[in-house]
């Protein structure tokens, strides 16, 4: 169990950095007397940053092993956060997130491959599931604690907790997590460049399918992560209490389907869940868009996001695995590329957030439906197994 609280830990160090930062921008905002899309700019080059940063830190986990990528990574992110805190300027706060989030990346990119290192594809998307226990925490405490840090203490002290989390990570990694690479893995890494890896791997149909799925679930995360500041609370009219509170509903939908998915295991394939999943999916993001566009009331638009965004639950783990399992002696170059689709997709997906804003709720429905329709596309023509023959 201690292990899976350090995996659970690992993988929701990207969460907890963007959840915990959220209040903090209308704050940092007014100190240095930049717009609103300045200020999103610091959000943007973190899902920039955790794109490029897994590419590297995946492949790098197979060739140097898991332990030492997580503590580089960590030295990075806790350095990068002290300068975050000491930025003189929105710019200087950019690059720092940029860099903040390379760091931040390696602890995430690792713990999806020490799960495949350690369980078989049914088990391995078990765990996800049950990972997302604890990745659904940061979103429902971390915006609530991040208010009253920037309340209490400025923005600046959000970078300082940031730090201290980056060094408490590190030194349990060093002391409690024990190696995962197989000798396999590595003699494979080893024999190979890192473009020969990735190369290798995307050679494969159902892997691309699996991203696909994987990154447009997590699009509707990122679309709905970066525009709900603005859209709870300038538009609907919400307060930065309440803000906090519809932030831990939509969590609550996330770890319930999470663990219907792990209960739904026991009984069926994680591609069977899939496939099942994906089309749900598709019915849950239309039925958004209908209500963005038809003027629904509040309840009913919330509903909707909690629906279309809990589908999350049920497909991230399941693709997570499938992906894995296409050679889980790349594990850490899968997870890698995983990782550098999700966020790169999720980059896109708040930018277009950002150019398409009206005032209302209607780009935001639009991008989920949009990438919920893309990951079920991506499943039934490229991920899913062929039949098996009579």
């Amino acid at each position: 169990m201690g292990e899976i609280l350090l995996l659970g830990a690992l993988t929701a160090f990207g969460a907890v950095t963007i959840d915990l930062y959220l209040p903090t921008l209308p704050a940092i905002g007014r100190d240095y007397g930049a717009s609103p899309a300045a200020v999103q700019l610091t959000l943007s080059a973190f899902f920039v940053g955790m794109a490029i940063g897994q590419l590297f830190f995946g492949p790098l986990s197979d060739r140097i092993g898991r332990r030492p990528s997580v503590l580089i990574g960590c030295a990075v992110y806790v350095a990068a956060s002290l300068f975050c805190a000491a930025a003189p300027s929105i710019e200087m706060l950019v690059a720092g997130r940029f860099v903040q989030a390379l760091g931040c990346c390696a602890a995430m990119v690792v713990a999806r491959a020490i799960v495949r290192d350690r369980y078989d594809h049914r088990d391995s998307a078990r765990i996800f599931s049950l990972l997302m226990l604890v990745l659904a925490v940061a979103p429902m405490l971390a915006p609530t604690i991040g208010g009253w840090i920037s309340v209490w203490a400025g923005w600046h002290a959000v970078f300082l907790v940031f730090a201290a989390i980056g060094a408490i990570v590190a030194v349990v990694v060093a002391t409690r997590l024990d190696e995962s690479r197989s000798p396999e893995t590595a003699a494979k890494a080893r024999s190979q460049s890192v473009l020969s890896a990735y190369a290798a791997v995307l050679g494969e149909r159902r892997l691309i399918g699996y991203l696909l799925v994987g990154a447009g679930s997590g699009a509707t995360l990122f679309s709905y992560i970066a525009a709900s500041p603005d859209l709870i609370v300038a538009i609907w009219g919400f307060s930065e209490t309440q803000f906090g509170l519809i932030f831990a509903l939509i969590a609550t939908g996330i770890i319930g389907s999470s663990q219907l998915n792990r209960w739904l295991l026991g009984r069926h394939s994680p591609d069977t869940i899939l496939g099942f999943a994906t089309i749900g999916a598709v019915l849950a993001g239309a039925t958004l868009l209908a209500l963005s566009f038809l003027g629904a009331p509040l309840p009913w638009l919330i509903a909707g996001l909690f629906i279309a965004l809990s589908s999350n639950g049920l497909m991230a783990a399941n693709a997570s695995a499938g992906a894995l399992n296409i050679d889980p002696t790349r594990a850490g170059t899968i997870s890698g590329l995983m990782g550098g689709v999700n966020f790169g997709v999720g980059a896109l997906a708040s930018a277009l957030g950002a150019a398409l804003h009206d005032g209302t709720a209607r780009p935001v429905a639009m991008l989920i439906a949009a990438a919920l329709l893309m990951s079920a596309t991506a499943y039934h023509t490229l991920a899913k197994p062929p039949a098996p023959h009579a």
